[in-house]
């Protein structure tokens, strides 16, 4: 068994994202001592979607953040994409109910072939 180093990720993954190709990388740790910067700007990232309650509300969220730890580019990218799906799906979800969203509910059929 090889070793791999692994990194955080701080991962902004949008609403419209198709593929883990729309994936960003804001973001990431270098090591354990710069985890606290990383996990710092992630809740910064998140703030808005926060309710009265300072709970995180998927609805509320314009873009999903996600924290991983993984050892590259091109996997965080993956298993952010992954993560932020059911999230994302939500969120468009949401948003063609409550306010009758045209491209929210465009990119459900056209990425997800959900229809409402």
């Amino acid at each position: 068994m090889n070793y791999t180093q692994n990194f955080f990720f701080l991962c902004k993954t949008p609403l419209s994202a198709e593929s883990a190709s729309d994936v960003e990388i804001v973001t990431k740790a270098e090591d354990s001592a710069d985890f606290p910067r990383v996990f710092k700007e992630f809740e910064e990232l998140r703030s808005h979607a926060f309710n009265k309650d300072n709970i995180y509300s998927v609805v509320r969220a314009d873009d999903i953040y996600e924290l991983v730890r993984t050892s590259n580019d091109k996997n965080a990218k993956e298993e952010a994409f992954e993560k932020a799906q059911v999230e994302i799906v939500t969120n468009l979800q949401h948003r063609v109910m409550q306010g009758k969203d045209a491209n929210a509910k465009a990119i459900l059929k056209e990425v997800y072939d959900i229809e409402l």
